[in-house]
């Protein structure tokens, strides 16, 4: 038996694949979803989520978002999500400077600009993690 896993932002799909497991970073902590799992809808976190086929393991960073099981179906809608393949270590250091430079000289920053850079913040710090410790 196998997981059929999607993840979709509101840009793109990122990943659609069959697959044996995935964890999940959640709000309550990291989940594990194998085949046969009970149904469940829960609120992703900034963090890595891993997907393993086979003997092979692919690291994506999420951002945000819900992530709904049901029966051999995971689906996993993200404001951001990123493979680590595809993430360029100086643009992200790059852009997470400037996020907390704006933070930091914001007097009178509205509310949403304040917490898309904090969240802008938080992703980049992931995926900077995640590459730094599969080198």
């Amino acid at each position: 038996m196998a997981l059929t896993l999607e993840i979709v932002t509101p840009e793109a799909r990122v990943y659609s694949d069959t697959i044996d497991s995935v964890v999940i970073p959640t709000v309550e902590g990291e989940i594990g979803i194998l085949p046969g799992h009970i149904p469940l809808l829960t609120q992703v976190a900034d963090g890595e989520l891993r997907v393993t086929k086979g003997t092979e393991t692919t690291y994506l960073v999420i951002g945000g978002g819900f992530a709904e099981i049901d029966g051999d179906k995971v689906s996993v809608l993200a404001e951001r999500a990123i493979a680590e393949d595809q993430i360029d270590e100086k643009f992200v250091e790059d852009a997470m400077k400037r996020a907390e430079q704006a933070i930091k000289e914001a007097k009178h920053m509205d509310p949403h600009e304040f917490e898309h850079l904090q969240n802008m913040v938080r992703f980049s710090g992931s995926q900077l993690a995640l590459k730094r410790r599969r080198r």
